[in-house]
């Protein structure tokens, strides 16, 4: 035997801290876990709800039933079955109440219960409630054993540890909760979507996710809204249990009125976004100038949700105004789902569609044959009871005369007519009206009654296919009750594919147009001056630093920045720094490789093509929206062999290429001879014994050839004065006309 530790004198009892916290917090965890934040996946109720639910039930507030206080219902739970705060439990009623947060209601409330601005109710002592049908549904069946009952928390009362659950609650109205570790958020679902898939999966236990989803579409909330996810990844997170919805608020264009400017109207926004929170950030928007597209912000709200939004002018598109409204605000929300839940009200774990389901459906098999065994128990103790009344009425003499001279007439029955002591009891008590001819004739037709309805039971306790035809019935009237075609059961969310407005629509919205010149220096300076300046001569810079060029854009522009080792970096033109000073180094905002300069600098233009030319004279065609990048590495545009470098990014403008080399050899051919691609090392433009490429440019041969000579005179030539340079891409071309600079450059 082990020996007995003897406590300590002082009463101290010394324990090791860490095993004592671990211990404790343990509990705690648990404790959270599975009595307040995550829900059973049989009937998709927390404790606090499942409570208060069965607090109602108890003081009959059936649907149809007169309301009462919700202070007398708060009273019940808490002081019967959940011992806390009496505000978060009246929280959790009041949610059940609210038709904007729950998809399906599952108690009616009489009073202020709040509403989609996101006000508060009213105190619980002003404010009535009692059950709805929904509610109904989930307690039917517990006056006949369908489920386990507890004891609660002071031993005095009982609650159930599960509802019987004849509506699937868990997917049709969802559930929010964070415990320890861990959280559930499920979103609503429309119920005669879950039914559709529940009969699939009755007709073929092995369907898949995918078989289930032809039938589940996606998430149904209560406000309504917009999903704009593709159904790939609807499919994801309906497989795993986890994911989330992009849902976006539903609006149209209203046409103007009376001369005024069009407005976009919002019907529907997000679940769970407060409307009044919204129209402030909105407003917030607005007048810190960050909605450039957006000029007032309306809320003409009734019992329908109605929010006006009008523009700053009547030309911009509104689809791209909303666009940036979205990113900017909670009409798009992205609502996760976590199908974290208590699996036998014990075990939490993350359950995809079909499993979520396929519990939902075997605890109604289980309710069933629970009930129905109530059902004969109860038969089987009533026939017996019948028949020994039928025993008496054919032999009422005998019986008479028992009970008259017997000194103890049970037990005399039970020896003269070996009956149970049931029915020997059941005769004492019979009135003597009973005795009536008629009163057997009943008896009779009542016990053939149960007879053949216990049979049906025990066929039914007999057969799993009898038992899943019955959840197949019930199935029928979910579908009879919440069809598509109830005004309850219309499905509210739809989907739509994003708006084909692009991120640089969007982008470009947020700035306001202005003309800028963009100026860079030689040691990679750039800087932005205001308007379109003519004369950047008298610009200072920094020491030994000079202009490299010049150029008119706006501020809307994307503009690309070219280097010598083939890659293409994106700036946006709004972001340049001002002219007032010496500008920034372009290598501070996008990530240069070391040892590569900066070539060219220009504005983006949308279908505009350059010919990209390395110094081993190699080049092909790329188009500026192949160049653009969104990250400051940019994008590799020149695959480079050895020491090959580019040396131009010349614009397409025209249908023949000039090329010179180092050697001063000159070749025009057509532009058409040169490849397009996104990517690549290119053909061969021109062919040298020595040297390489010295620059290139594109022109239109009807218009002629142009340089500028050693005195800065532009110089031209066309048509036949052009014969000798004229040919095929990669020959080796010939000496340049007299006066062709000495640079060996076009400009």
């Amino acid at each position: 035997m082990s020996e007995l530790k003897v406590p300590p004198s002082d009463g101290v009892l010394p324990v090791e801290l860490r095993s004592a916290l671990e211990e404790r917090y343990l509990a705690y965890a648990l404790s959270t876990i599975t009595q307040r934040a995550l829900p059973d996946v049989r009937d998709g109720l927390k404790p606090v709800h499942r409570r208060v639910l069965w607090a109602m039930r108890e003081l009959k507030l059936d649907p149809g039933a007169a309301f009462k206080k919700c202070a007398r219902v708060v009273g019940d739970t808490i002081g019967k079955y959940h011992p806390h705060g009496d505000q978060s439990v009246y929280d959790a009623l009041v949610r059940l109440a609210q038709d904007f947060a729950q998809r399906w209601p599952l108690v009616e409330g009489q009073g202020n219960f709040g509403n989609i601005d996101g006000d508060n109710a009213a105190a619980m002592r002003y404010t009535e409630a009692r059950l709805t049908e929904v509610a109904r549904l989930l307690l039917d069946g517990l006056d006949e054993d369908a489920v386990d009952y507890r004891a609660t928390y002071d031993g005095t009362e009982k609650e159930p540890i599960v509802l019987p659950g004849a509506f699937p609650n868990l997917l049709a109205n969802g559930s929010q909760g964070i415990a320890v570790g861990m959280a559930t958020a499920i979103p609503p679902h429309n119920v005669a979507e879950l039914v559709e898939a529940s009969r699939a999966l009755l007709a073929n236990p092995d369907a898949t996710t995918d078989d289930l989803l032809v039938h589940v579409k996606g998430p149904d909330f209560p406000t309504g809204g917009v999903i704009i996810d593709g159904p790939g990844g609807i499919a994801e997170a309906y497989r795993t249990g986890r994911g989330g919805f992009r849902t976006r608020a539903r609006w149209h264009r209203d046409p103007p009125e009376g001369g005024k400017s069009w407005v976009v109207v919002i019907t529907e926004i997000p679940w769970l976004v407060p409307k009044s929170r919204l129209v402030e950030r909105i407003a917030e928007l607005i007048n810190d100038r960050k909605l450039p597209l957006v000029v007032d912000v309306r809320d003409e709200s009734t019992e329908d949700v109605r929010l006006v939004l009008e523009p700053r002018v009547r030309t911009v598109d509104p689809i791209v105004m909303m666009e940036s409204v979205f990113r900017l605000t909670e009409l798009e929300s992205r609502i996760p789902i976590n199908m974290n839940v208590l699996v036998r009200g014990q075990t939490p774990m993350v359950l995809g569609l079909k499993d979520v389901l396929k519990q939902w459906l075997d605890h109604r098999r289980e309710v069933i044959q629970r009930r129905a065994q109530h059902r004969l128990d109860a038969i089987v103790r009533r026939i017996e009871i019948l028949e020994g009344l039928l025993i008496a009425f054919l032999n009422i003499d005998e019986v008479i005369r028992i009970v008259r001279q017997a000194d103890d007439p049970k037990a005399d029955l039970i020896a003269a007519f070996t009956l149970t002591d049931t029915q020997a009891e059941a005769i004492l008590n019979m009135r003597l009206r009973s005795l009536a001819k008629l009163e057997e004739i009943e008896i009779r037709r009542e016990h053939d009654k149960l007879t053949k309805e216990g049979d049906d039971l025990r066929a039914l306790l007999g057969s799993e296919a009898r038992q899943w035809k019955r959840v197949g019935k019930e199935l029928d009237g979910l579908a009879k009750s919440f069809g598509p075609d109830t005004p309850l059961g219309k499905r509210r969310t739809t989907f739509e594919a994003p708006p084909a407005a692009t991120a640089a629509d969007v982008a470009d919205a947020f700035v306001e147009r202005e003309p800028i010149t963009v100026v860079v220096s030689e040691k990679g300076w750039i800087r932005a001056l205001k308007g379109h300046v003519a004369d950047v001569s008298t610009l200072t810079f920094k020491a030994d630093d000079a202009l490299k060029l010049s150029f008119h854009a706006e501020t809307t522009a994307k503009l690309l920045v070219v280097t010598s080792n083939g890659k293409a970096f994106t700036l946006d033109a709004a972001k340049l720094p001002g002219g007032r000073g010496a500008g920034e180094p372009v290598r501070l905002m996008v990530d240069i490789d070391e040892g590569s300069d900066v070539i060219d600098v220009f504005a983006a233009r949308a279908g505009a093509k350059r010919l990209v030319a390395t110094s081993d004279a190699r080049g092909f065609l790329v188009s500026d929206d192949q160049l653009l990048s969104s990250t400051r590495k940019g994008r590799q545009v020149a695959n480079l062999d050895g020491a090959a470098r580019v040396v131009r990014f010349a614009p397409a403008d025209g249908d023949t290429v000039a090329v010179v080399g180092q050697n001063r050899k000159l070749l025009l051919f057509p532009l058409a001879q040169v490849a397009e691609m996104a990517r690549g090392r290119g053909v061969r433009l021109q062919r040298y014994k020595d040297g390489g490429l010295s620059d290139v440019k594109v022109f239109t041969l009807a218009d002629g050839f142009s340089f500028v000579t050693n005195g800065g005179k532009t110089w031209s030539l066309k048509g036949e004065e052009l014969r000798d340079w004229l040919g095929h891409r990669a020959e080796s071309g010939r000496l340049p006309p007299r006066g062709f600079p000495a640079s060996n450059t076009f400009a």
